[in-house]
């Protein structure tokens, strides 16, 4: 259900272009080296989307995604560079990988030390400040479709 809503999401993206943005697909050499620099695999969901489109974003809601850029050269920006700034600054827990943020100061994550029978991690909105996590959702694919569809309607 997971990577199905991602392609749903995928969709979504491409038809809804005038209100929408994406940079170019993530190969798998990046993908492996960003997996490696966070120390953690990405779910099935979350790794078909940046596998299409790197970075994105779709009427107001923006994911982290992860791209490069020609000033930045080979450093892994989005999820990866936001991911290793929040451990290193904020004591965010390995585990965890940011995928977004939430809009009044927390981040939306992905737990890798919870995965389901699909591979799947739970999505969180994490915090620095002493309150536990929230979660939003079962899965990222499942997230992200209907985040985005609510903000088309």
């Amino acid at each position: 259900m997971s990577v199905e809503a991602s392609e749903r999401l995928i969709e979504l993206v491409r038809s809804n272009e005038d209100i929408s943005n994406h940079s170019s697909p993530c190969g798998e050499a990046m993908i492996g080296a960003a997996e490696g620099a966070l120390g953690v695999k990405f779910p099935p969901s979350y790794r078909r989307l940046i596998e299409e489109f790197g970075t994105w974003d779709i009427a107001g809601e923006e994911f982290l995604g992860v791209y490069r850029t020609p000033a930045c050269g080979t450093k892994l920006l989005g999820s990866v560079s936001v991911t290793l700034d929040m451990r290193r600054d904020h004591g965010m827990p390995p585990e965890l990988i940011v995928v977004m943020f939430d809009g009044m100061g927390g981040v939306v994550v992905l737990d890798s030390s919870r995965p389901d029978g699909s591979g799947e991690y739970p999505v969180l909105v994490w915090s620095h400040v002493d309150q536990p996590p929230e979660k939003l959702g079962e899965d990222f694919g499942s997230f992200a479709l209907a985040l985005c569809a609510r903000s088309l309607h």
